[in-house]
């Protein structure tokens, strides 16, 4: 029997500008749903690492059990390995694999997480089973996911809401859900969770000082152009280059806007096996 592989295309790809976004993530940002339920003897797989922030964090609160980082791409995988040796975090370690078909034994782990991951994967309900199969029973399966109709911004300069459209219309080609915070609750329960052993929730990021709009606008501003967002959007005919820097010049206008402000809400869910 062949074993399942992902047959979506990551949206963002791992352009400078996608992992400046990537490295600003914390446990603390990006898991804080999650936190008040661990321990420090737990084991916890993180899917969908990427440049390892979140799962480095996670490591100093399990300081007697470990934290395995998983990632598809394998070359990221480096830079999340220097980041632990940097900090001399030892009760980690990263591997490449595959989500929908995970190398661990039934019951291997106490928390079985992944962030801003099922938005792009084309069965995130068989990754959410899988991610079930390997979390012991009793154990937490945690999922936060943005859900990009949902982001907000201010003011309301022209442009945007088309960079909003773009953005829904290539996820989608590539065969992802881009609104998968929305989502993610009645995902986890297609993938065999009890209603009453799903958790759910919501938080957001927010942009909102000069420096915080001038970071968020600018990384757009260059993905937009320069990243796999850019190639797989020129390549599929869903926008031309010249749409795309269009696209990119709309970023940098609102970014200049003395008052400008960005939400991006997540849906969160914490699930009981």
């Amino acid at each position: 029997m062949s074993i399942k592989t992902e047959t979506a295309t990551y949206t963002h790809g791992h352009h400078a500008s996608v992992l400046r976004s990537h490295t600003w993530r914390t446990a603390r940002n990006s898991a804080g749903f999650l936190l008040p339920h661990i321990k420090p003897d737990m084991a916890i797989l993180d899917i969908g690492c990427g440049p390892g922030t979140i799962t480095v964090d996670l490591a100093g609160y399990v300081p007697e059990g470990r934290v395995t980082g998983l990632e598809r791409a394998a070359k990221v995988l480096e830079q999340a390995r220097a980041l632990a040796a940097s900090r001399a975090v030892d009760n980690i370690d990263f591997v490449e694999g595959d989500a929908n078909a995970l190398r661990y034994p039934d019951d291997s782990f106490d928390i079985v997480f992944c962030h801003q991951v099922l938005q792009h994967v084309k069965d995130p309900v068989g990754v959410l089973r899988e991610m079930r199969r390997v979390a012991k029973p009793g154990g937490i399966v945690a999922a936060r996911e943005s859900d990009y109709g949902a982001f907000t911004w201010y003011p309301d300069v022209e442009g945007m809401k088309a960079w909003q459209a773009l953005y829904g219309k290539l996820a989608a080609h590539n065969g992802g859900e881009p609104d998968a915070g929305r989502m993610v609750h009645a995902w986890a329960r297609r993938a065999g969770f009890a209603a009453e052993a799903i958790t759910s929730s919501v938080s957001s990021w927010c942009y909102s000082t000069r420096e915080e709009v001038a970071w968020w606008s600018g990384l757009w501003a260059e993905r937009t152009v320069a990243s796999s967002f850019a190639d797989t959007a020129v390549a599929s005919g869903i926008a031309t280059a010249d749409q795309l820097a269009e696209v990119a010049e709309t970023w940098r206008r609102w970014g200049g806007e003395d008052d400008a402000w960005f939400s991006v809400p997540s849906g969160e869910v914490l699930c009981i096996k």
